[in-house]
């Protein structure tokens, strides 16, 4: 699939994107309906609305590409995808059900077994942000696009990070100070790709193991933009793991974070 072809599917996509973003605030506004999955977590008439949307739209984009997505997937069978599609309707369900601004809406497209294009929705921000390959990464505000490419917008001498925890765990907090940091904030949603592709924050490090859907629309993002996603040993890894579970999590704005 070439650049054109990607940008086409992007484009497209976004209008989907922010469709289904607006009917998640909707669907907050009237009173949400919530159920816990097997796995303990939360799931609304919200993140399922916005799942048929966003699948819906993809199906006619690329009807011949799998499409796995957090609310549908069946996890008793291995994955054998190398390309296919990752959705995560609502990433960050327990801050929308909260009423929170900071969850997003995900959809990745895996191009043997690498990010290849992402889209991400924050509804109450009114933000979008797309990529579809390297020194494509876009962010959509107040109908203006905007390149993204990973420029520092923190203080001069200053590294900002993002965390997984108000009290990050140790071995946490020395990576983040071994790459600088001066001060950090909690982030848990796919945000956290998209603010530091837009030079908003520098470095995000998390040893907790998220599954592929949480990681691929905005992996696609930041990659795109210039930073560098890797684990927490700096080693760069692939998709299409047969139990979808990716590995720790570094993602830095910039080799030089003080540039």
């Amino acid at each position: 699939m070439n650049t054109k072809e990607l940008k086409n599917i992007a484009e497209n996509l976004n209008g989907a994107i922010e469709t289904a973003g607006e009917l998640s605030t909707k669907i907050y506004k009237q009173g949400l309906k919530i159920k816990i999955k097997e796995d303990g977590s939360p799931v609304t008439n919200g993140d399922i609305e916005v799942n048929k949307i966003i699948t819906d739209k993809i199906k006619i984009l690329t009807p011949n590409i799998p499409i796995v997505s957090e609310e549908t997937v069946d996890l008793t069978k291995k994955n054998k995808f190398e390309t296919y599609w990752l959705i995560d309707p609502i990433d960050g369900t327990k801050e929308y059900i909260s009423g929170k601004d900071e969850y997003t809406l995900n959809a990745g497209l895996i191009i043997n077994k690498t990010p290849a294009l992402g889209v991400i929705g924050v509804p109450k921000k009114n933000r979008i942000f797309y990529s579809f390959g390297r020194n494509n990464s876009f962010l959509i505000e107040n109908k203006i696009t905007k390149v993204l490419n990973c420029k520092k917008n923190t203080p001069k001498n200053e590294v900002i990070a993002l965390t997984n925890h108000i009290d990050p765990p140790e071995i946490i907090l020395e990576k983040l100070k071994n790459y600088g940091m001066t001060s950090f904030r909690k982030l848990s949603s796919s945000y956290k790709y998209c603010v530091i592709a837009n030079g908003e924050f520098d470095i995000y490090a998390d040893k907790v193991r998220a599954n592929e859907w949480d990681d691929a629309a905005g992996h696609a993002i930041a990659e795109h933009a210039g930073a560098l996603v890797t684990d927490l040993e700096n080693n760069y890894f692939s998709y299409g793991r047969e139990d979808y579970k990716n590995p720790t999590i570094l993602i830095r704005r910039s080799e030089n974070l003080n540039d």
